[in-house]
């Protein structure tokens, strides 16, 4: 059964990366570009994992991971934070909200898909 991975990112570059990444693999892409299209998608789609920005427009990463994480029918889906906050204690933040990975902007896509691997071997 194809996994389904959500992307959370406001900016169109780094969205069209990250579909060219994951269409060489067998990952089903949904797209959201700010945190109310993401809680809307999650609910609807339930996807099997979340790419997180964290600088979002409407509704930040942290907050939009804080209520995913909130919902028990939901916290199981594993959310990695891939953003360019990647300063001192910005993993820890993330963290915090609820991210269960952290994969600072700009990233390797061998070691991001090596991560997303391992939440969906």
């Amino acid at each position: 059964m194809t996994k389904r991975i959500l992307v959370v990112e406001d900016q169109e570059d780094n969205r069209q990366i990250l579909r060219d990444l994951l269409g060489t693999t067998d990952y089903e892409v949904m797209e959201a570009v700010n945190g109310e299209e993401a809680l809307a998608a999650v609910a609807k789609q339930r996807p099997d994992l979340i790419l997180m920005d964290i600088q979002l427009p409407i509704l930040d990463g942290y907050e939009a991971t804080r209520r995913i994480k909130a919902d028990p029918a939901l916290r199981s889906i594993p959310i990695i934070a891939v953003t360019s906050y990647a300063l001192s204690g910005d993993e820890a933040k993330a963290r915090a909200a609820g991210c269960d990975d952290f994969v600072p902007k700009p990233y390797s896509p061998r070691q991001l898909l090596a991560k997303i691997r391992q939440y969906l071997p």
